[in-house]
């Protein structure tokens, strides 16, 4: 019997490569039975033709309107739509998903993700923010409702793969690998002009703005460190990250006795999607395999956390606990945006992380209200701050 599947964000890259993940493996395996999106209603107005979900929702009133009048032009009918977070915790809690795919990002991700597993759901996640915001809370709800949390970030699931079957207490550290970026060999003076362009500029991977932008300042790997944490139960220093430009050593685990695991592919996230899909099964697939023969080499380089303080803030924030995760992951959110809009400067975004962070006494994040009031606090305080910086910038381009 085909196992019902739940995806929040599925206009976005996650969201659509799995219901091609889901296509392929053909509807006797899986069967789309609610979707979350955003404001992209003609998109999902054609996921809703081919895949034909039960319940369907959307961010705002008026998306839905569009929705509707576009379901109707185009003769399909309609699902039970809904509106906002409320909608999206309908998706992530229908009673026919087996599997809820979190493809959203940032925190919007967070309650519905929360309640999915909560609710004992499978939840395959590539939100990362949801780990750093509430990994405390994600996980024990996870432990209590028996739910199953397969990592679909390609590092995070590489990892699964590689400590599949090996002891814990055999299992020295965890090795993340991060392509560098876009600057990872541009100085510190060409990341500072860099235009929004440059910095959306990926080498390897096709991605959503907010996580490209994280790859340029390597704060997806730092959060890729918080994540690791929670979903595999290492500590700050037992996590390494190392730079591999090539994309194609996803991570490596370390053995006590010196051995070195590697899980090795394609760079496409069709790959990690089917394998938290099927787990503990595999499938096959339509992706092509790696071929070695024709890879002239593999690179690997240490971090410059000069270059890449948002690495540093994020171990600093690790450590630190509490509300300290979910502050940082807001005012990142908050700083990108901001340079995203052209108000701040790459390079400004560690520095207003950091100043939030300086700012917030770290508290215990055992509860949904905790991490959402540090949250809030994070967001106003970094959105003064980089009103400041945009004042600053305003009066020196004047002069």
């Amino acid at each position: 019997m085909a196992r019902g599947v739940s995806i929040l964000g599925s206009t976005g890259s996650i969201g659509c490569n799995t219901l091609r993940v889901i296509e392929s493996l053909g509807m006797d395996y899986f069967r789309v039975v609610a979707l979350g999106a955003g404001g992209n209603f003609e998109k999902l107005a054609e996921q809703i033709a081919q895949f034909k979900p039960e319940l369907v929702s959307v961010n705002s009133h008026d998306t839905a309107e569009k929705l509707q009048h576009e379901l109707r032009t185009r003769g399909i009918s309609a699902p039970a739509l809904r509106v906002g977070e409320e909608g999206l915790v309908e998706v992530a809690t229908h009673e026919r998903a087996d599997c809820v795919v979190s493809g959203t990002v940032g925190a919007v991700g967070f309650v519905p993700t929360l309640r999915a597993l909560e609710a004992g759901k499978r939840v395959a996640l590539a939100n990362k923010e949801t780990l750093v915001m509430a990994g405390e809370l994600m996980t024990r709800a996870a432990e209590k409702s028996g739910a199953e949390l397969l990592p679909v970030d390609s590092e995070h699931n590489a990892l699964h793969q590689c400590l599949r079957g090996e002891k814990r207490s055999e299992v020295r550290r965890l090795i993340l690998t991060a392509s560098g970026g876009p600057f990872r060999t541009r100085d510190k003076s060409a990341m500072q002009s860099a235009s929004v362009a440059e910095a959306l500029q990926h080498p390897t991977w096709n991605m959503g703005a907010k996580i490209t932008i994280d790859s340029a300042t390597l704060m997806n790997k730092g959060l890729e460190v918080i994540e690791a944490h929670w979903l595999f139960g290492f500590v700050a220093d037992e996590i390494s990250i190392v730079i591999h430009p090539e994309s194609v050593v996803h991570s490596l685990i370390e053995l006590v006795d010196g051995s070195i695991i590697a899980q090795m592919g394609v760079t496409d996230m069709r790959h990690a999607i089917q394998y938290a899909l099927t787990y503990p099964e595999r499938h096959p697939s339509d992706l092509a395999a790696l071929n070695l023969t024709k890879l002239a080499s593999l690179h690997f380089e240490t971090p410059d956390l000069e270059r890449f303080p948002c690495i540093s803030l994020a171990y600093r924030a690790l450590r630190t606990g509490g509300t300290m995760p979910a502050t940082m992951n807001a005012a990142n959110e908050e700083a990108v945006r901001a340079f995203i809009s052209e108000r701040i400067q790459l390079t400004d975004i560690p520095q207003v992380i950091e100043a939030v962070m300086n700012q917030h006494s770290s508290r215990e994040a055992d509860s949904l209200e905790s991490v959402l009031v540090a949250d809030r606090d994070a967001r106003l305080a970094t959105e003064t701050i980089i009103n400041g910086i945009s004042s600053l910038s305003v009066e020196t381009n004047a002069a």
